[in-house]
């Protein structure tokens, strides 16, 4: 699910002319270089977007396939057997079925106190290096999974219903206390305790996360430049294939059942997922603790923010 609004790109002609005081023409070459990446870029999500508008007219099926592979199938995130990041080299590794996919979970040993890890769009559990060793700290047992297609996980296909279902398969094994989600990772928590309402878990922390479905289809659309026409077969695919409308399928209405405690964290700064979806979801969600952060953009890596989460837990 690519698309919220893209994140804003570094001012490379300022960088490139302060690392060169001489202002020689390298650095208008180096600017010139990403600027037509960027045009490359729009070219191409155009062209996509009117191809798949004209075959919305002739093959509305086959275009509303294409449609949504694009917006559900990662790119991003995958891992390889020996060459994992160090922090899940020093873990647990068990693999999971469920429903004939295969999926990875890690786990770092600790006490009965278990806190599980849940990553976001294009990524994989080694998202969470930097939070572990704080989280480790507490001596409690960490568990993180890799989503659907992405790390160690099989599959092609990532949306936050599936997610949810890998998620209740590794709290029925783990019986974690507290839950932590990144971006869509914390979208996937909150439907996921919306949906099963597991009585075990007592706390959960979204950093970054979205609300609502709908906003993430229209960014697409937008980005694309799909047709009306599109928008509507998208909505018929969803309603068909999970059984909701777009516009039910937000954290802000799952947040009304939520009665754990909870924080929301947001970053001012965050260009990935406006702060705004944060707001909405803390809107509902009456137990929750809103929290903004400045200066951490969309990833919330920040040790004083891990404080606050570990302080939270431990309370």
């Amino acid at each position: 699910m690519p698309l919220w609004p893209k994140k804003k790109k570094k001012k490379w002609k300022n960088y490139f002319r302060n690392s060169n005081p001489a202002g020689s023409g390298q650095s208008l070459q180096i600017g010139g270089f990403f600027y037509m990446k960027k045009i490359k870029y729009f070219l191409l999500t155009k062209s996509v977007g009117l191809y798949i508008n004209v075959l919305s007219y002739v093959y509305p099926e086959k275009a509303t396939q294409l449609a949504y592979r694009l917006f559900s199938n990662p790119r991003l995130g995958r891992l390889t057997l020996g060459k994992l990041p160090p922090i899940l080299e020093a873990s647990e590794r068990t693999i999971f079925n469920y429903n004939g996919q295969e999926f990875q979970t890690y786990t770092w040993h600790g006490n009965a106190t278990t806190i599980l890890l849940v990553h976001g769009w294009e990524s994989n559990a080694s998202r969470w290096e930097k939070l572990i060793p704080y989280l480790q700290k507490t001596g409690n047992t960490i568990v993180a999974l890799d989503a659907p297609a992405h790390g160690l996980s099989t599959g092609k296909e990532f949306n936050v219903p599936v997610y949810a279902e890998f998620i209740n398969v590794v709290v029925q094994k783990f019986q974690p206390k507290h839950m932590i989600g990144h971006s869509i990772g914390g979208a996937a928590c909150v439907y996921f305790q919306y949906k099963f309402q597991n009585q075990e878990l007592q706390k959960m922390v979204l950093l970054g996360a979205p609300s609502d479905l709908k906003i993430l289809i229209a960014n697409y659309k937008r980005l694309l430049g799909l047709n009306a026409k599109m928008e509507k077969l998208l909505a018929a695919h969803f309603l068909k294939q999970f059984d909701f409308h777009l516009e039910d399928f937000s954290s802000q209405k799952f947040g009304k059942k939520l009665k754990l405690k909870g924080i929301i964290a947001h970053d001012m700064d965050d260009t990935v997922v406006a702060i705004e979806e944060g707001k909405k979801v803390a809107s509902s969600w009456q137990s929750a603790e809103f929290i903004t952060t400045n200066g951490l953009g969309h990833s919330m890596h920040n040790a004083d923010l891990y404080l606050k989460i570990i302080n939270f837990l431990d309370c």
